[in-house]
């Protein structure tokens, strides 16, 4: 099933931009990875609050503010996350006992 969901989507996306490049998926790639990394790793929730947040960063900031810095945004609000909560916003820390 995930295999041709992942099918009809490369198709969709060849269908819009008309040309396969080796490069073509690693902006989306990085992206959920953000979207991972800023929920916190290993909880699937956090992961679906990463991404619409993303999205929403996004999506505000190319609508007030200059597009061509929207990653800037993603990225900075990703940084800024990371240095207050080091585990994600619904990660929990692994505790290690010894």
């Amino acid at each position: 099933m995930g295999a041709a969901l992942a099918a009809v989507a490369g198709m969709m996306v060849t269908l819009y931009w008309g040309v396969i490049d080796f490069f073509i998926g690693f902006l989306a790639g990085l992206k959920a990875f953000t979207a991972a990394v800023l929920g916190g790793i290993g909880s699937l929730p956090g992961a679906m609050l990463g991404g619409l947040l993303i999205g929403l960063i996004e999506a505000f900031w190319s609508g007030y503010f200059s597009v061509e810095y929207k990653d800037v945004a993603s990225f900075t609000i990703l940084v800024l996350v990371l240095i207050f909560m080091p585990y994600g916003l619904l990660g929990t820390p692994e505790i290690e006992k010894v």
